[in-house]
């Protein structure tokens, strides 16, 4: 799987990349966002990880451009941000973004784990990224009854002998009822 990488910080970028591709991916990363583009027109890829603050164009305009574009719009995009950025996480999704990482929150093991899991998710729903419904079973068929065989009721649980009674222990007063009329 083709994974294209979008982020402009040097470091984080080689070490994503690097774990990425220790995991089986293939990798292309970019540090602006134009790079990033040329290269998304002229390969296929299976996943996107982008920065939202880079120093040409900014993320969430990089994401608008690729669900907008009906050859790209179904590429799983996921967010890389900083701390602090709600309302612009909020923008993300609004635009199409399946999901987002905090950089300084995960580990580089992290990242591939939610690019395996975000993978994995779109997978086992292409109905919703094709439009194409898996085939049913037809219904002009009469299901069978099941019937459920005969069951031997169950025995009366055995009776317990009543506990047998001490005369000589007495019985206690708030224990004997009497009926004074």
């Amino acid at each position: 799987m083709r994974i294209l990488l979008i982020e402009d910080e040097e470091y984080i970028r080689d070490l994503f990349k690097r774990q990425l591709d220790l995991s089986g991916f293939t990798t292309d990363g970019f540090e602006k966002g134009n790079e990033g583009l040329a290269a998304l027109a002229q390969n296929q890829y299976d996943l996107v990880l982008l920065d939202i603050m880079l120093p040409d164009i900014n993320g969430l305009q990089i994401l608008q451009k690729i669900k907008q574009d009906p050859a790209k719009k179904n590429i799983p995009v996921m967010m890389l941000t900083n701390l602090g950025q709600d309302a612009v996480i909020k923008q993300g999704f609004e635009l199409g973004a399946d999901g987002y990482l905090v950089k300084a929150a995960y580990t580089p093991d992290q990242v591939v784990q939610e690019v395996k899991n975000l993978l994995a998710k779109k997978q086992a729903a292409p109905v919703v990224a094709t439009g194409i419904t898996a085939p049913q079973p037809p219904t002009n068929q009469a299901t069978p009854a099941i019937t459920p065989e005969p069951v031997a009721p169950m025995p009366p649980p055995p009776v317990q002998p009543a506990a047998p009674v001490d005369p000589l222990v007495p019985i206690p007063a708030s224990d004997v009822t009497t009926n004074n009329n």
